[in-house]
């Protein structure tokens, strides 16, 4: 229970850094064959998960409209290579002009956005669901949105940025 609920508490961390730490909660040496064999187990797990899950709402509509006139970039604790295989399993790759995954971390990522790109912070927007995203997003002085879910109501009760649940109009 105590894994569960650190896992849903911190959404946004990597799997590489959760992993090691449990290992360790449960009295595991936590070797790096061990560490990679949980990650593989994890991500055999996840991805059909993610790839069957539900679009927020607006979502997809809003990316497949708007990719030509903005610029998106995904920023995620996914790995790198999984979340090439998810983008491209749903169509959507071709919508973001840059994609970051583990191992590189969000704060950095969004470093290296802003200064290949030339935006100032303030032409940037973090949209994200968990504590990982808002400190990568205060990191670099970038304006946050949260997308308000059922594990980030600890988040939500001290965020006092915007805040949304999906991009309907319902």
């Amino acid at each position: 229970m105590k894994i569960r609920k650190h896992h849903d508490a911190n959404g946004g961390v990597s799997r590489f850094d959760k992993i090691p730490l449990y290992l360790d909660w449960v009295g595991e040496s936590g070797g790096n064959a061990q560490i990679e064999e949980f990650c593989n187990r994890f991500s055999r797990l996840v991805q059909q998960s993610v790839i069957n899950s539900p679009w927020v709402p607006g979502v997809q509509e809003y990316l497949l409209n708007n990719y030509e006139k903005q610029d998106f970039v995904l920023v995620t604790a996914t790995p790198q290579e999984e979340i090439a295989r998810i983008l491209s399993a749903i169509n959507i790759g071709h919508c973001f002009r840059e994609v970051y995954g583990a191992p590189k971390s969000k704060a950095q990522a969004i470093k290296e956005v802003l200064i290949k790109f030339k935006y100032a912070p303030s032409q940037a927007l973090m949209i994200g669901d968990s504590e990982g995203d808002f400190e990568a997003a205060q990191a670099n002085f970038v304006p946050f949105l949260l997308r308000c879910t059922p594990l980030n109501l600890s988040l939500q009760a001290i965020y006092t940025g915007p805040m949304f649940e999906g991009l309907n109009h319902e």
